[in-house]
């Protein structure tokens, strides 16, 4: 019993010269690891003892002083994180290449050791960290962009031709790279870092798709992409913002450099797209893609926006009528090349549209294709009957022969009377016989109606040039002798009588 009680006595004095007393006491180191006994080079029973190890259990002070050991490890690892991030928040002139060239290089390292450093992480970045990241991207990448300095010929000859690199891209390249592994890190919290990458930050990021440097704007494009699916909650900004600055393109300013690169980011957005489409994004279809085609720089982005508008097509088809509507609204009239490139995105956009949807908007159509078949550009004539290659198309065609075929008929007989390219004459003899194969009743219809009409046409034309040498002959002799029309289509000019005003009562 006295053995007990001497054994708690010396247990108690062994807890409290251990733990280390009270409140005003400073925090014990973290204990070392536990470390087996071979490692301490001595087995229970060498040191002398017969049972089990005389290895106490840890007090609690001992494990609020771990704590506090771990505590201290983070902070220290978080100053030592925001120091190295607040360094490269200092910009510099990067426009004179033998300025300040030592901190350049200091500050390009230190990005470089940070893009190495969350890429290794194993805990989470910390709020602070977070926050000291945001800003530092911010001071870098939010700024005016430099102006276009070309030596050696006119900014007028090399602007379509030439790329414009930026002189900072140097340190640029690695801050992109930094704010993509953050954006990508499985570290970074959504939450948390949600509060920083918020609407303002990501309005200014979207800003800088109108850089001059195609090389900026393919990062930027990858990291908007991944913003979008990282912070779900700033989505709906993000299509917002990007919508506006399509309406300041289209209806304001005609320039920005990078539409192709926005189209190209919501090309993988649309796919994703839950059906049935929501009405917001119907009206981004019809109000934000639609009137792109107007400016006359859509060759720059034409393939991405067809990419858009078929991804829509493909999980709304009911949506196709939409399209070819507003590509007739927006057709090009004296351009050529535009009007080419329209003419395949028609096709790719017919291959996509059923039965119902065509026949909605077939007249208007192909009114427009026989404009294009008359064009005095044997390209646009070219391009404009190649769509009868098209077999999802002509089978629609040929279904809809009634319709169609008195529609186009005029312009292919003028093609084949009075074309002057061989090319296009060909290829019209060449449909002019798929339709006489299809339906040769309905062809012979077609072709009197054209005589017909083209009688007509030469009478009126007959009248008309007889008129006009009688008043010349009038003019010549000096006096104005009334003309009388030889047709009702020409109604004489009512005799003048006289004025009377009106009376007021």
């Amino acid at each position: 019993m006295w053995k007990q009680f001497i054994g708690k006595l010396s247990w108690k004095a062994m807890k409290s010269s251990s733990g280390g007393g009270g409140a005003g006491s400073p925090p014990a180191k973290p204990p070392p690891p536990l470390s087996s006994p071979r490692e301490n080079g001595a087995s229970p029973r060498e040191n002398g003892a017969t049972a089990k190890p005389n290895v106490s259990p840890p007090s609690p002070a001992a494990g609020a002083g771990a704590g506090a050991g771990a505590g201290a490890e983070v902070r220290s690892r978080e100053d030592a994180f925001v120091q190295k991030v607040n360094i490269c928040c200092a910009v510099y002139d990067f426009s004179d290449r033998g300025k300040d060239s030592p901190e350049k290089e200091r500050k390009r390292q230190m990005l470089m050791s940070l893009v190495d450093c969350i890429g290794a992480a194993e805990e989470p970045l910390t709020e602070t960290m977070i926050a000291a990241c945001v800003r530092m991207f911010a001071a870098n990448l939010f700024r005016v962009f430099p102006p276009k300095v070309r030596s050696g010929t006119s900014a007028s000859e090399t602007e379509e031709d030439e790329p414009f690199f930026d002189p900072s891209w140097y340190h640029l390249q690695v801050v992109y790279e930094f704010l993509l592994r953050f954006v990508t890190s499985p570290l970074v919290d959504a939450k948390v870092a949600r509060k920083y990458v918020d609407s303002p930050f990501v309005s200014k990021l979207l800003d800088l798709f109108d850089s001059d440097d195609p090389r900026e704007r393919d990062c930027l494009k990858t990291i908007l992409h991944r913003i979008y699916g990282k912070f779900m909650g700033n989505r709906p900004f993000i299509r917002k913002a990007v919508s506006n600055i399509f309406y300041r393109f289209v209806f304001e300013t005609d320039h920005h450099n990078g539409i192709a690169e926005l189209l190209e980011v919501f090309g993988s957005v649309i796919s994703g797209f839950a059906k049935p489409l929501k009405e917001e994004h119907k009206l981004f279809l019809w109000k934000a893609l639609i009137p792109l085609h107007k400016p006359k720089s859509v060759g720059v982005y034409l393939p991405q926006l067809t990419y858009c508008i078929t991804q829509f097509i493909e999980k709304e088809p009911k949506l196709s009528g939409t399209v070819i509507r507003g590509l007739l609204k927006y057709w090009p009239v004296t351009n050529s090349q535009k009007e080419m490139m329209f003419l395949g995105e028609l096709e790719e956009v017919l291959e996509l549209t059923d039965m119902a949807e065509f026949q909605k908007c077939m007249v208007p159509l192909f009114r427009k294709i026989a404009s294009c078949l008359n064009s005095s550009h044997f390209q646009v004539a070219e391009r404009a009957l190649f769509l009868w290659n098209n077999e999802h198309l002509f089978d629609m065609i040929s279904q809809n022969r009634q319709v169609i075929l008195p529609i186009i008929y005029p312009a292919l007989e003028r093609n084949t009377r009075w074309h002057w390219n061989q090319s296009v004459l060909n290829v019209t003899m060449n449909v002019r016989q798929m339709f006489r194969e299809m339906d040769e009743r309905l062809l012979v219809a077609c072709q009197n109606n054209f005589q017909e009409e083209e009688e007509k046409r030469a009478a009126t034309e007959e009248r008309r040039r007889l008129m006009w040498e009688q008043l010349e002959r009038s003019t010549a002799r000096g006096y104005h002798q009334p003309v009388i029309a030889a047709d009702a289509s020409f109604p004489a000019p009512p005799s003048s009588g006289r004025l009377v005003a009106p009376t007021v009562t």
